[in-house]
């Protein structure tokens, strides 16, 4: 048996919930707001029907790998990272470093997740949970989604290391290697904050910040086009509440995680006017909220017609315009 002392939280977002877990049991004092704010998480990206994509897609967060890759950067903390070729060697690998007392986070595809109810678990290859011990046989897992810590069998936790389709785990895994005594938060703030403007207002890409957000209003209209039938259009309208809700913790939820990295921002810094651009992105957060609470209603009740549609895209188009209107002044501030 290899129960390593750990202290399990829940979180607003798997992948910053587990950097945030892996740090504070390794001694550093960061709050899951602060990582997602300085690792400039906040993001929106349309991707409308390509080669990759079956179906219109969007996301609204920077890429997996990049919140544990933008904060190691900003705050001089190195991560030890690894893939493996096969599940054996993966495996090994992760028994040996819990017989060392450490922690790992690893990624995982969400379906084998057992703990969870059948009909929350999806395939998605980019979830991340903390693998903080053994009992027995059963790795005993943190999950930011889960309230308590909760065991997994091997076979399940074998299954979703090294599931395969798109963005394949590989066993991927991870833990802090080193953190340095001193860190000038203010410094990192003040970075991933410049490159969250950037990324919402500045990217010469019309799919990406908030152009792909005026894109994704424009394109909805569209959407009937590539669905087979009324079904699945039904389905894909549908989903959009599920990314901006459940997988993910989308729209609303990391606004409202932004949110707070603003307000405690603003004590780190002294910027009272973060204070107030707080506030604003809680609203913008529950405007997003509406989006998801619309689009499931829409989809449920097979209203679906040009006008429900171009009304979900107007929605779409004032998320443009506020969210414009905020990164505008946000970034002014640093100034």
């Amino acid at each position: 048996m290899s129960t390593i002392p750990f202290k399990h939280k829940m979180a607003a977002h798997c992948e910053s919930g587990a950097v945030t877990s892996l740090l504070n049991n390794a001694g550093l004092d960061i709050t899951e707001p602060l990582v997602f704010g300085i690792s400039s998480g906040i993001f929106f990206g349309y991707f409308h029907k390509m080669k990759s994509f079956t179906f219109p897609t969007f996301i609204v967060r920077n890429k997996p790998g990049s919140i544990r890759n933008n904060l190691a950067k900003r705050l001089g903390i190195k991560f030890h990272t690894e893939q493996f070729r096969s599940p054996d060697e993966g495996m090994k690998r992760l028994d040996e470093l819990l017989e060392k007392n450490i922690p790992v986070a690893v990624q995982v595809d969400f379906f084998y997740m057992d703990y969870l109810p059948e009909w929350e678990r999806v395939h998605i290859n980019v979830h991340f949970i903390v693998v903080a011990g053994k009992a027995g046989s059963k790795y005993i897992i943190s999950d930011s989604y889960f309230p308590n810590l909760v065991e997994l069998e091997p076979a399940s936790l074998r299954k979703a290391r090294f599931a395969g389709g798109s963005m394949s785990p590989k066993g991927f895994l991870f833990y802090p290697e080193s953190i340095p005594v001193e860190i000038d938060y203010k410094k990192a703030i003040l970075k991933g904050t410049r490159k969250a403007c950037f990324n919402m207002l500045k990217i010469p890409l019309p799919f990406l910040g908030i152009k792909g957000i005026r894109m994704f209003a424009k394109k909805i209209v569209d959407w009937p086009s590539f669905a087979r039938d009324m079904e699945h259009l039904s389905h894909e309208i549908m989903k959009i509440n599920i990314l901006l809700e459940d997988q993910g913790t989308g729209g609303a939820g990391f606004r409202f995680m932004y949110a707070s990295f603003l307000q405690q921002g603003s004590l780190i810094l002294g910027k009272p006017e973060w204070s107030e651009l707080s506030k604003e992105m809680m609203e913008i957060g529950d405007g997003w909220r509406e989006i998801s609470l619309f689009a499931s209603r829409i989809g449920k009740n097979r209203e679906l017609g040009p006008d429900r549609l171009k009304e979900l895209g107007n929605m779409l188009t004032g998320r443009a315009d506020v969210e414009e209107r905020f990164f505008r002044r946000l970034k002014n501030s640093l100034n």
